[in-house]
This record gives C-alpha cells, structure tokens and sequence, in this order.
C-alpha cells in the first residue's frame, strides 16, 4: 500500500463529516498529527516512523498541493526512490519547478527552479518526483562529496541507472553552478560498494591520498580455488581491505560465535595466500586518519614479505 493510503486529507475528513473544530481537537489532544497544511496521521502511526518516514509523508502530502510544473527532488525524491542518505538532513521537503528562475525556501519547504524533460519526471506513490537519475545528479552538484557518493553508489547497485545515466542529466545544465563538483562526484560512484560505510570508505582512500582499491574482488589460492570475497583490494601492494567483514554473514541465521569462527577461517586463509589483512568497523570512519595510517602500516607490512600467490578476478 502506498504512502498516500496513511495520510488523511482534510477535505476526505470534512467529505466524511468530520469539521474543521473536531480536526483541530484530534490535534489538540494528540489523536492526529498534522505533517502538512491539511494533511495528517493517526498519532501512533506517526510515532512509529523513522526520520525517513516521516519525511516520506510529508513530501507525499506536500506534493498533494503541488503546481502542476513541480515535482518532488533532491534529498525528498532520494527518500521517496529509497535511496540511501547519509549525514544529509531531511528538515525540508525538496521541490523542483520547471522554470529557470523563482527559487524560493519557507520553514519546511526548499522549492528550487530548475528546467527539467518530461522524461525526467515519474509516478511514486501518486506523486511526480524527478527520476532516480536525474535525483542523483542533483544531489551531486548540491550536497558534499562524500554524502553524494554515498547516495549515488546505492542508486547504481539497487535502480538499475549507471554513471553515464547520471552524467547525461548533469550535462542537461552545464551552467549549473554545481556542475563540475557534480561530475566529480559522479565520476567516481560505484555500484559494486555494498554498504553506506563501504562508500565512505573509498572517499576515505581518495582524500588520505592512498593507493585506489578495485572492490568487490574474488580471491583465488594458487590452484583457482575460491577463497574469498573482499571489500577492498590493493593488488599491487598484496594488500586486502575489509570494512566490518562480519557484516558477510548476518541476517541468514547464523549465531554470532559461528559469524566469529567463519571469519576467522576466512581471513586465515586469505592470510595462509599470503594476503595481509586490514580491517576497519563504522566507528572508525569517523576518524578516517586513523585507518588511512593502518593502511599504510599494511602495506609497509606486505612489502616485506613475499608475493600473495594465486590470482584475483573482479
């Protein structure tokens, strides 16, 4: 069932028989909650919402009074595709008209003004919301790098968009003044990060200069039997990164004594090749300068010691 099933609407309530004075006593004693001008929910439906839940609603009710030109963008249509967001704020409902000028932002609400193709428009939950891709490339030119990336990495593993999609919306509006730090950031997404922490991770090796790691590769022993999958590897340097291994086998049942004894075989074996084995958990990214040096160390560690045998594949 679609997010606009929750929302009750002020004129189906009055359609019903409910008056305005009975809406505002709902309100007043806590039975509804009101997330837009003449939109509302059951209050315990409301409570039991994370903070992209409500925004959901809230985008799906501001849409309800949409101009015919708009359409929900940025962070607000990044929630509505179920795109991943990371450190970006979701206080304001997003929308785009289609117009190049008239941008305007009220508490709770950031209209932007921007031209966008009707093929840059579709259907969510009733709602016209720009496209996935289209949405990626405006998160690229607006928010930092790392949280674009973050948005845009997920976006190429999970909708089926590839970096040239989210390069040919960018390029609609070269004269965006976001334009180039946006085909930056889109330049170096990748569909093949797992995780929001694994993105942050590659931001991390960019901006503390480290050698760039090939992602999600296979290892193979010296005879082509498989070892393992990895989050990053450094080939070069016989080096293998891995942001929260255990993170491989959590949801299918496993208990968490025998997660610690797969990963242990895990990495020995990558170990028993001749790999050396970095790893890093979320917490840790937040002081990025502390696993750039614990790379480093690894590779240091790896050059004085002989050659992983075996071969990878991506």
């Amino acid at each position: 069932m679609g997010d606009e099933h929750d929302i009750i609407r002020r004129a189906a309530a009055l359609e019903r028989g409910v008056s305005d004075r009975e809406i505002q006593r709902l309100c007043g004693r806590g039975h509804w909650h009101r997330v837009h001008r003449g939109a509302y929910l059951p209050a315990e439906s409301f409570a039991q919402l994370d903070e992209y839940g409500r925004h959901r609603r809230r985008a799906v009710a501001v849409a309800g009074g949409m101009r015919s030109d708009a359409a929900l963008s940025h962070v607000s249509a990044a929630v509505l595709h179920g795109l991943a967001l990371w450190n970006t704020p979701l206080d304001d409902v997003h929308l785009t008209r289609n117009r190049a000028g008239g941008a305007k932002r009220t508490p709770g609400r950031n209209l932007h003004a921007s031209p966008f193709a009707p093929d840059e428009v579709t259907d969510v939950d009733g709602a016209r919301v720009l496209t996935v891709a289209r949405t990626v490339a405006d998160l690229a030119r607006t928010l930092p790098f790392e949280q674009a990336v973050v948005t845009g990495d997920h976006a190429l593993r999970t909708c089926g968009i590839s970096v040239a999609d989210v390069t040919d919306a960018l390029a609609r509006n070269v004269r965006h003044p976001g334009h180039a730090k946006g085909v930056r950031a889109a330049q170096f997404m990748d569909g093949r990060s797992e995780s929001v922490g694994e993105s942050r991770s590659r931001v991390l090796f960019v901006r503390d200069g480290l050698p760039m790691p090939l992602t999600q590769a296979t290892i193979l022993d010296a005879r082509g039997r498989w070892l393992a999958r990895v989050d990053f590897l450094l080939a070069d340097h016989g080096v293998i990164g891995e942001f929260d291994g255990r993170v491989k086998y959590r949801g299918d049942g496993v208990a968490p004594e025998e997660t610690v004894w797969r990963e242990k075989r895990r990495e020995d074996r990558l170990r028993d090749a001749g790999w050396t084995v970095v790893r890093w958990v979320w917490d840790e990214l937040a002081t990025p300068a502390v696993v750039a040096e614990r790379v480093r160390e690894a590779i240091a560690r790896a050059a004085r010691g002989p050659r992983p045998t075996g071969t990878f594949r991506l």
